[in-house]
């Protein structure tokens, strides 16, 4: 008898219990980000540019400024910023809410950033960078060693057959 209530228990059990539901989210905002934004980020809620002094939010397309007064958001940037240029100014990626309400911590963090052009653009994201280190400098010494390689091997060659046409 007891093992029948033992039994009758555990199926029961079984037959209540719910089953496991695993919920995975990843979010991937590839398609959606700027071609002059920078390459190698599956993901950017923002990007700061601490040579403007402005964010800008990926998602939702705005730009977000100081003004003198208070921060400002708008699908374009003022006359004042034109003369800067999205595609080689420097951006740093800032995954959190609001980060214009803790400019000063971003400001002091990356305003030595602000005329640094070694960043590749989407746009210009071809197989000639190396996107997985973000070493455009890395990868500009190869090419030109591999120039002098092939420039060598051609002499060579020629020198070898030269007048067997």
């Amino acid at each position: 008898m007891k093992k029948l209530f033992y039994i009758t228990l555990l199926l029961g059990g079984i037959a209540l219990a719910k089953p496991a539901e695993a919920q995975v989210s990843v979010s991937l905002n590839i398609g959606i980000q700027p071609q002059w934004g920078p390459v190698g980020y599956d993901y950017a809620r923002y990007y700061y540019m601490p040579e403007m002094n402005v964010y800008y939010d990926v998602s939702n397309r705005y730009y977000h400024y100081y003004d003198g007064r208070r921060w400002r958001s708008h699908r374009s940037l003022p006359s004042r910023y034109r003369h800067y240029d999205l595609y080689r100014t420097h951006k740093v990626v800032i995954n959190e809410s609001s980060p214009w309400r803790n400019h000063s911590h971003y400001y002091d963090r990356y305003r030595n950033y602000s005329r640094s052009s070694r960043q590749v653009a989407i746009r210009d994201g071809g197989r000639h960078y190396r996107h997985d280190r973000g070493d455009y400098k890395y990868n500009r010494k190869r090419e030109k060693e591999h120039y002098k390689r092939y420039k060598k091997a051609e002499k060579r060659h020629h020198r070898e057959h030269r007048g067997r046409h």
